[in-house]
């Protein structure tokens, strides 16, 4: 079987916040799978936070996508044709195949989706953002029953993740979304016990202010994927022994690289003196803890103790306005496309 593919591009390097300009679709000839591959097509794809640092060359984590090169990113799809043992015609998949509605991939590099579950589960609640927000909060925030909480982007699918998930083991968790809408929604259907609107924030200073109204008691553990306005407003709020885990800064991502400074003398103090640890993780180090993620937290999302919200745009051609759109937070929830 041979197929034409279409799939977007990197076709330049964004010199500040990306722009349509620097994505380009293209169609590609695909033959057939050789030994230990299969033909895929694809359903539905994710977009992602991270993805926007792999489109700068920059030092980083992982290398950056070449220009002219497909975008990376997690997809599901259908199996079409199969050259490979244990995987057959009409199995689920999920895969980084990148963004196109075809790919051919080593079977090696599949996992198998599970029945009774949308497929799209596998690319927010139980996939790599899901599972960022678990490991993070059990494995480096370390969550005590009857601890105070703060997330940022809260209903998205981390942020939805560790605030749900600290519910579950008794904690209070106050969530910061941007907007009246998704405050509400955190709340009423995540469970949180208040969500504060970061857009109402006038200066740190305010944001600090409000943030300590809601955390009377202080804030434990404080899960950062936002930086920026939040953490200044935050930090003063910690108490003594208070865990951050990092695992995203998005208010610095579409900035070409520039990130507000901070005054880091009075960070690094209030750091020692409260005995506060911060630590950066990057999810893909941890893989190997990704089955007992998925034995504690499945259960939980097919009892419904713990929910997720997608928000689907529809196409492929779509995806680089989706993907700008979740950049300056107009996602409502988990950001997926559906490929027609």
């Amino acid at each position: 079987m041979s197929v034409t593919a279409k799939q977007i591009v990197l076709a330049s390097r964004p010199n500040g916040p990306v722009g349509r300009e620097n994505f380009r679709l293209e169609t590609k000839e695909l033959g057939a799978p050789d030994v230990g591959e299969v033909l895929i097509k694809v359903t539905a794809m994710s977009l992602d936070p991270y993805m926007r640092g792999r489109m700068d060359d920059a030092k980083s984590y992982a290398k950056p996508v070449e220009v002219d090169g497909v975008m990376e990113g997690g997809t599901v799809g259908e199996v079409l044709e199969s050259n490979a043992d244990g995987i057959a015609p009409g199995d689920k998949v999920f895969g980084m195949t990148g963004w196109c509605d075809h790919a051919i991939m080593r079977a090696k590099d599949l996992r198998k989706l599970p029945d009774g579950v949308p497929e799209t589960t596998a690319l927010g609640v139980l996939g790599m953002p899901g599972f960022t927000g678990w490991y993070g909060l059990t494995e480096i925030g370390e969550p005590k029953e009857g601890e105070t909480l703060v997330v940022a982007a809260a209903t998205g699918p981390v942020g939805s993740m560790v605030g749900q998930y600290a519910k579950h083991k008794g904690l209070k968790v106050i969530g910061i979304a941007g907007g009246e809408e998704k405050c509400a929604h955190a709340v009423e259907k995540f469970g949180f016990d208040a969500c504060l609107d970061h857009r109402g924030f006038s200066d740190a200073k305010d944001a600090r202010a409000q943030i300590g109204a809601a955390c009377p008691d202080g804030i434990d553990i404080y899960f950062e994927n936002v930086a920026g306005k939040v953490l200044e407003g935050v930090l003063p709020n910690m108490n003594t022994f208070g865990r951050i885990p990092i695992c995203g800064m998005i208010a610095f991502y579409d900035t070409g690289g520039t990130a507000e400074s901070y005054d880091l003398p009075k960070f690094w103090r209030s750091m020692l003196v409260n005995r506060m640890r911060a630590q950066g993780f990057i999810i893909s180090d941890h893989f190997d803890r990704f089955p007992a993620f998925l034995k504690d937290v499945a259960p939980l999302v097919a009892n419904g103790t713990i929910k997720f919200t997608e928000d689907v745009a529809e196409g492929l051609e779509n995806a680089p306005d989706a993907f700008m759109s979740m950049l300056k937070g107009g996602n409502f929830g988990k950001q997926i496309v559906r490929i027609s």
